[in-house]
């Protein structure tokens, strides 16, 4: 049976490769999942990838995840400084996450510097661009083997 690691994606996060681009760069949320699917299949990982604008069904894709998933990369966008729900519906997941963001949170505004995520994350990968994701799949296929 092949693990599977959902991905999901924030608020905004949809608007990727049009909004700031000069903080998130070019490529698109469609371009990311592409890359993702592509790292996750030479891991050996079925990839769920999901974005909302909406906190409720991102702690709806968490709670899905807890049985059909083996660990969950999240860019919860905006969502990571604010919901104390999304942070309490991974601690219920139990399993490996990762946290990701885009562009370094710790060099911009300060209410970006913290994150609800962080303290029941299994490791954060900020700064980086697109990439990100990709090295999230890649350390939770160590993780997980």
């Amino acid at each position: 049976m092949t693990p599977t690691i959902y991905i999901l994606n924030g608020p905004n996060l949809n608007t990727l490769g049009l909004r700031e681009p000069e903080i998130y760069g070019s490529a698109t949320l469609a371009d990311v999942q592409t890359r993702c699917e592509a790292v996750g299949s030479e891991a050996g990982f079925e990839i769920v990838f999901r974005q909302s604008n909406h906190e409720g069904e991102l702690v709806e894709w968490i709670h899905q995840a807890r049985d059909a998933a083996a660990a969950i990369v999240i860019n919860a966008g905006a969502y990571t400084h604010t919901s104390l729900a999304i942070h309490d519906a991974l601690r219920f997941f139990g399993k490996p996450v990762v946290e990701v963001h885009i562009s370094n949170i710790h060099s911009r505004e300060e209410i970006r510097h913290k994150s609800l995520i962080a303290p029941i994350a299994a490791g954060i990968i900020v700064g980086l661009g697109p990439i990100g994701y990709e090295l999230a799949i890649t350390a939770l296929k160590a993780r997980l083997r």
